[in-house]
């Protein structure tokens, strides 16, 4: 969606591509509304707002970077010079909305309460502020007839102003409703009507283990399901769109419905049947050094399967595994596992192929993970910087 808009804007297809891929890297972990974090949260038995908030504590410090890279990649060194205030404020913005909602509401929403915030800052400052040249791709300056061109249309009517209200009630109705139904004053995640168990031998200890199941209906994606049922009283759509919509869809998710099962079926299988825990006891011999591997970890793992919640599914065991043999803090290094496979997402086979879809670059996706490659090792460089710093300074708050 970012992309076409960029390449409306004057730039390159390619570069357009790249911006997207790399402006959505911190959002990754808390995408799809915390799918990644509950994946991790179930293969790791760890305490889902326990992860929240040490994933989010991460992601703070990581935001710092992107703002400034994608000023750079648009404008150049010149963007520093004249849209510095761009990422100062953006990227604290950003924090302000997503810390604290990883840290006491859990991992549904710090993505979307997140950048409503950031939007809302740099509107709000580009209302009292502006860049003394104003420039293009590349860091070329824009005439007044070009930025004329390119500028959106200050709203100030009423007919504007409830059109974008219109279009930002279903987020805000979304926000409402996913945190009253799941924050921590809630009952209805924890209620269970059902639970099933799986027991096993083990081949090596030869002790009794087991893998158990609870169905519990109330859970965040209920939440959402709800919140999609208040919006359409709102919005009030035709049958017709509704069943193009489901349409549509379905088109574009039956496989991901079957990666879920599979993913997890395979995630158990590695888990349980001792290939995780051989893998953990390898990577252990490695010593505290493992620090700079974890994030590099995930971010293999991303690029493979092409999903955060496939990776944290098949190495959040390994890496808590490793923790603890290690003594390290017990959420540090899944909480990399994590971030890292965000970091690594723009070089993912299922990002190129959703970026290059509506661009000359179809079925050339190859090319796409190359241009990104190199940015994608800089921030896995500064995510690794991040990890030394909890894991030498800050190491209680990953506890």
């Amino acid at each position: 969606m970012i992309a076409p808009i960029l390449i409306a804007l004057g730039v390159l297809e390619l570069d357009a591509i790249r911006v997207a891929a790399i402006a959505n890297n911190a959002p990754v972990s808390f995408g799809a509304l915390g799918a990644p974090i509950i994946a991790l949260a179930a293969v790791t038995s760890l305490p889902l707002l326990s992860l929240s908030a040490s994933i989010g504590k991460i992601v703070a410090v990581l935001a710092l970077l992107p703002p400034w890279v994608l000023i750079y990649l648009v404008a150049g060194r010149k963007g520093f010079r004249e849209g510095w205030p761009l990422a100062v404020v953006g990227s604290l913005a950003y924090i302000a909305g997503q810390f604290p909602v990883s840290q006491f509401l859990g991992p549904y929403l710090p993505d979307i309460v997140g950048a409503l915030v950031c939007f809302g800052a740099l509107l709000l400052l580009l209302r009292f502020w502006r860049p003394r040249t104003v420039l293009g791709y590349g860091g070329r300056p824009l005439s007044e007839e070009e930025q004329q061109a390119q500028s959106v249309t200050v709203i100030s009517d009423t007919t504007s102003q409830h059109s974008v209200f219109a279009a930002l009630l279903p987020f805000l109705i979304l926000v409402v409703v996913v945190v009253l139904w799941t924050g921590p004053w809630s009952p209805l995640p924890k209620v269970s009507l059902a639970s099933f168990t799986a027991r096993a031998l083990s081949s090596i200890s030869h002790k009794t283990t087991s893998v158990a199941y609870s169905f519990t209906p109330f859970v965040s994606g209920t939440s959402i399901f709800v919140s999609w049922l208040v919006i359409l009283l709102f919005i009030r759509p035709s049958f017709s769109v509704l069943g193009k919509v489901f349409q549509e869809t379905f088109r574009q998710m039956w496989g991901a419905l079957l990666v879920g099962v599979f993913i997890f079926g395979l995630a158990y299988v590695f888990n349980y049947s001792g290939m995780g825990a051989s893998l953990a006891f390898g990577f252990a011999q490695v010593g505290p050094a493992f620090i700079l591997l974890a994030p590099i970890l995930g971010w293999i793992g991303v690029a493979l399967s092409g999903s955060n919640t496939s990776t944290n599914s098949l190495f959040g065991l390994v890496q808590v595994q490793v923790g603890r043999l290690l003594g390290f803090p017990v959420l540090l290094l899944p909480s990399l596992n994590s971030v890292g496979a965000e970091v690594g997402k723009p070089v993912a086979p299922q990002t190129a192929s959703v970026g290059v879809s509506t661009t000359k670059f179809v079925r050339n996706e190859g090319q796409v993970i190359r241009h990104n490659m190199g940015w994608t090792l800089i921030l896995l460089a500064w995510l690794i910087i991040v990890g030394l710093l909890y894991y030498f300074l800050f190491p209680g708050v990953m506890r």
